[in-house]
């Protein structure tokens, strides 16, 4: 494996580990998975499809969304929304990701 195939696969890492984070956080405003996924990808935060689906999924099981199916545009679409245990849970994790944040910021500044 080179150092882009290991670069690659970290960065994946990483970004599947902040993903709930930002959908916690965009999902405090009303969404259907589109929207979701075009507001994340607007703030550059490139989500597929194969990827979000699932990770809304297992967010709901876990009670920190809700969700409900509506018809738009002769569409059905289903909303998500923050319950109220997720947004305790966001609350939290916000706090812990800042914590872990400026610690790999302070880490990352004696390399320099």
């Amino acid at each position: 494996m080179n150092s882009q195939e290991i670069v690659e696969k970290l960065r994946l890492e990483l970004r599947r580990g902040a993903l709930p984070l930002a959908v916690l956080a965009q999902l405090q405003e009303e969404h259907y998975g589109y929207s979701l996924r075009r507001e994340l990808n607007q703030k550059g935060l490139e989500i597929d499809e194969g990827t979000l689906y699932p990770l809304l999924r297992r967010l709901e099981k876990q009670g920190l969304l809700t969700s409900e199916w509506r018809s738009d545009d002769k569409r059905k679409k289903r909303y998500y929304r923050l319950a109220e245990l997720g947004q305790e849970v966001l609350e939290s994790l916000i706090v812990e990701w800042r914590v872990l944040n400026d610690s790999i910021d302070a880490v990352l500044k004696e390399k320099k």
